[in-house]
């Protein structure tokens, strides 16, 4: 079963403690640093498929609906 996102959000935060705080040898680093890694990816391409899915409402001229976040986002920078 896949961990959920705030499981791996705290498994690499503690990754990062270690690596930082810690005189590792050099394979246990390598080791961690490439967990990080594929956690971080993980983590991106999760938060990427929920940010799809979030809807915005907006009110117009016929009443209020609801347009993907990328949309509304767009509107914005225009």
């Amino acid at each position: 079963m896949e961990e959920n996102l705030e499981a791996r959000l705290r498994r690499l935060e503690e990754i990062v403690k270690r690596l930082e705080g810690a005189d590792l040898p050099l394979e246990e680093a390598l080791r961690l640093y490439e967990e990080g890694v594929r956690l971080a990816r993980s983590c991106e391409r999760t938060l990427r498929e929920m940010r799809r899915r979030v809807e915005v409402l907006i009110r117009t001229e016929e009443g209020y609906r609801t347009i993907p976040l990328e949309e509304a986002l767009e509107r914005n920078r225009s």
